[in-house]
């Protein structure tokens, strides 16, 4: 048996070292014994020979995966970590693709450990609890901690990041880490009574802790499994745990049997109406009240989910000009009402050019909820696809039929797409009015955003007059 001494307990270059020259002389890990200490009890090699065969050690490769296994569970407590590390690098040679055999149980063994290496750097980082304290350059903040495993060194730098500004020392039973604003060093292992026992800011610690504890929401064995309670004697919230966990029972009921607040006034505001269920999209509407009632209701695509409200059509049942666009926008979602945003806008003014009252036309549209993406506080528009216009179009024939205009105008390729039946060609086929197979009149042009969003002057005083020659049209079809 050849026993191996390594200068501290997560020493891997010396481990490394040694492990190579016993690889390439092919000593088996049956007759290896790697420790610990000051100094080396046994020669690495009985002879000339045997160290001549050290040669091969050049030649020796691993793949990337046992290295970066080797280098996190060296930092496990487990005193066979070292023996299980070299079993690995034994069989790698014959077994080039050992690492990625989950089921061998070397490589299970060394997985659970590393993951467990993982988790206490983790709770580290989480449960670290500096106390301030003064040395000769000033103010310095220094923790006591007992780490699961020997991570000090690995999870130093986290805290060199995160607390750049700080003069600290983080003391563990296996060493200390300190960092002076510029350098981080490592330093022997220190004792409890070496750190301060406590100072003014855990007042604020376990005000804070107390503050966020649900009682509702307490799941003990959760709790404990995130908290653990070999961390809890340096935590100072931690003090509050028992009588919180106790008092949850009694809090949770006060919670419950509490009168709800006022909702916000201006949420209120915005809030869609109570939906009656009792007008679905399996019955037909007789009028229109019943309808906007129904599409309130609507199921029938998902984009409900996401909407304020529906946004049903506005305008007297009766009237000769049915405008059709293509979905509410963001004021229109919250609103309730169709076409009084930005768009809605230069309508308003094209169809008073045009000499058409606004409050005698029906306007509506083919999608009746608001399909957005969140971009940071703004809702950004997104055009309705060919499923979620064919689920709507249910409720925009209802319309039809119940106005009965004497002229449809679509505003737009998706607006065409829900009238017609078919993907238009707007610029080809506007100017002219469409009969549909169902007797129909309709009439295409452009959407008013397509010209708020021309950036050549020219070019939108071209579509504007264009516009303005469509309307015109359609006062006249209108007659």
């Amino acid at each position: 048996m050849r026993a191996i001494t390594l200068n501290s307990e997560i020493d891997l270059d010396g481990w490394k070292a040694a492990s190579r020259a016993l690889r390439a002389s092919g000593i088996p890990p049956a007759e290896v014994r790697f420790v610990t200490g000051e100094a080396v009890q046994t020669t690495l090699f009985g002879s000339d020979d045997e160290a001549s065969e050290a040669g091969e050690v050049a030649a020796l490769v691993v793949p990337r995966a046992f290295v970066e296994t080797a280098a996190d569970l060296i930092l496990h407590r487990a005193p066979d970590r070292f023996d299980l590390m070299y079993r690995l690098l034994w069989r790698l040679r014959d077994e080039p693709d050992l690492m990625r055999v989950a089921s061998d149980p070397d490589v299970a063994a060394a997985a659970e450990r590393v993951k467990n290496v993982h988790r206490a750097a983790h709770k580290m980082k989480a449960f670290v609890r500096f106390r301030e304290t003064t040395d000769e350059a000033g103010e310095r903040w220094v923790a006591w901690f007992e780490p699961a495993h020997r991570v000090l060194e690995k999870t130093a730098p986290f805290f060199a990041r995160r607390f750049s500004t700080m003069r600290w020392s983080i003391l563990t039973p296996d060493g200390a880490a300190h960092w002076d604003g510029g350098r981080l060093s490592f330093g022997p292992p220190a004792r409890q009574d070496e750190a301060p026992q406590e100072d003014e800011v855990e007042d604020f610690w376990r005000t804070y802790y107390a503050s966020t504890f649900n009682p509702a929401r307490l799941r003990t064995r959760m709790m404990q499994s995130e908290m653990p309670k070999r961390y809890w004697k340096n935590l100072p919230e931690a003090s509050l745990i028992p009588e919180l966990v106790a008092s949850a029972g009694l809090r949770t009921e006060g919670m419950v049997s509490r009168a709800a607040p006022q909702p916000n006034e201006k949420f209120v505001r915005l809030r869609a109406p109570t939906v009656d269920r009792t007008a679905t999209d399996d019955m037909v509407p007789v009028n229109l009240p019943a309808l906007a009632s129904g599409v309130e209701g609507c199921r029938r695509c998902p984009l409900w989910r996401d909407a304020t409200q529906a946004v049903c059509g506005q305008g007297p049942a009766g009237a000769r000009l049915m405008i059709v666009g293509e979905q509410p926008g963001d004021q229109e979602d919250l609103a309730g009402r169709p076409f009084i945003g930005p768009a809605g806008r230069v309508l308003s003014d094209a169809l008073n050019a045009a000499g058409i009252d606004r409050a005698e036309s029906y306007l509506t549209n083919a999608v009746k909820h608001f399909k957005h993406e969140p971009r940071g506080k703004r809702r950004l528009h997104k055009t309705p696809n060919a499923g979620e216009v064919q689920a709507c179009r249910w409720w925009l024939d209802h319309e039809r039929k119940l106005v009965k205009p004497r002229l449809i105008l679509a505003l737009g390729a998706t607006a065409g797409l829900a009238v017609l039946g078919r993907k238009p060609a707007v610029q080809v086929e506007r100017g002219k009015v469409i009969e549909t197979p169902d007797g129909d009149r309709v009439l295409l042009t452009v959407h008013p955003s397509y010209l708020l969003r021309l950036p050549d002057p020219e070019l939108r005083r071209r579509e504007q007059a264009a516009f303005a020659a469509d309307l015109q049209l359609a006062r006249i079809e209108t007659r």
